[in-house]
């Protein structure tokens, strides 16, 4: 049966760097410590860097067999796990394509968690890959040594957990995941109404750069597309609960105009909705990124467990904008709340309104100003009502 959560352990090393090389990656049940697979296997002559990372690619995919949901990557290497936290360049152009294998598997999983452990707690993978560099070098039969993934005889307490919690969520009708679905109306005055809009054009959105944590001004053209969206919120709801905003300029001034048509309330900063931190790559074009972080941003495209160097990734901005949503949902039963946000919250806002994939963030266009509005049932139902509406821009 597959498991909910597993630890992978993984090494990998050379004779001489680079030299005879092999890995090792063991996977283990997090709460017994029990072994569920073992990988190893000698690969000719590389580096140090080059097997380790071959080793947590084997341990990723080991893994992914026995259907794991979870995982904890524990390695030794300092190297890997800093670049599959995005804290490092991958300055080595031989590992970017090692790197982006790597994030591309992370992306199958619900959760990945990278940890250093020193040498001494990683001595099951650090054997296997030495006896694969033996094997390497001619001092053992070559080829790959593997145990074939085993089945745990009962459910461990991780799985139970989530069974648990699931059987909950069904009892109470509160788990969007277990809500029964249904093709029946549902009265939309039960609902809290989220009207969520994109903040209006900055010099940044014009010129197609990272425009993360940087306080940049709407633009002219901006301002203007501030007060068309206004007038559009303002037609689907003339008088609102509360508006709240991103507490960065360009979405404070967005929020401000549209507060101004639907009855004025005060606009409410919530920093979960300030827009995902890109690190380094604040400021730059797509272009300059590409030149300049090449193995960093495939790794990055790859999985939103994946953070830019210095940054956050999508799944830590998803976990706060989730809180967020919740939030309101909580404390506007039956009425209409304005969110004012950017292109990454709103976009991962919608993913999970709609239970899709993350190849979805890639494949949505948001454009400035637009609006989208989603209700939100109190027993745990969605209802997606528009994406990314811009006939208010039409004249502008």
């Amino acid at each position: 049966m597959a498991v909910r959560a597993v630890v992978v352990e993984a090494d990998g090393g050379s004779r001489g760097n680079p030299g005879p090389a092999g890995f090792g990656a063991v996977v283990r049940d997090p709460a017994t410590g029990e072994v569920l697979a073992e990988r190893a296997e000698a690969i000719g002559t590389a580096t140090n860097n080059v097997a380790e990372y071959r080793g947590l690619i084997a341990g990723l995919e080991a893994a992914a067999e026995l259907g794991a949901a979870e995982v904890e990557a524990r390695m030794d290497s300092k190297l890997v796990v800093e670049q599959m936290c995005g804290r490092w360049q991958i300055k080595n152009p031989g590992l970017r394509p090692l790197a982006a294998q790597a994030a591309g598997l992370v992306g199958r999983f619900a959760s990945v968690r990278f940890t250093w452990v020193p040498r001494e707690r990683n001595k099951h993978a650090d054997a296997l890959a030495n006896a694969a560099m033996d094997a390497a070098a001619g001092l053992a039969p070559a080829g790959p040594v593997v145990e074939s993934p085993r089945e745990l005889a009962a459910p461990e307490p991780a799985v139970r957990e989530v069974a648990a919690r699931a059987a909950t969520g069904r009892a109470t009708g509160t788990d969007p995941a277990t809500t029964p679905a249904s093709w029946e109306p549902r009265p939309t005055e039960e609902a809290t109404r989220l009207i969520l809009v994109r903040h209006g054009e900055t010099e940044r959105t014009v010129q197609k750069r990272y425009s993360g944590r940087g306080d940049v001004p709407l633009t002219d053209r901006g301002r203007a597309q501030a007060r068309a969206t206004a007038a559009r919120v303002a037609s689907l709801a003339p008088s609102v609960a509360a508006v709240v905003s991103s507490p960065l300029a360009r979405c404070v001034a967005t929020a401000e105009a549209v507060a101004a048509l639907v009855g004025n309330p005060p606009v409410r900063p919530d920093d979960d909705l300030i827009e995902c931190d890109f690190g380094v790559w604040e400021g730059c074009t797509f272009a300059e990124v590409r030149e300049g972080w090449a193995g960093e941003l495939d790794a990055w495209l790859a999985s939103t467990s994946i953070a830019p160097p210095e940054g956050e990734s999508f799944v830590a901005v998803a976990e706060r904008t989730g809180r967020a949503v919740d939030r309101l949902r909580k404390a506007y039963p039956g009425e209409t709340v304005v969110v004012v946000s950017h292109v990454s919250p709103i976009k991962l806002v919608l993913r999970d309104a709609l239970a899709a994939g993350d190849a979805f963030l890639h494949r949505l266009y948001l454009d400035t100003a637009g609006v989208s509005v989603l209700d939100l049932y109190p027993d745990g139902g969605v209802a997606v009502r528009s994406v990314n509406d811009t006939s208010h821009l039409a004249d502008l």
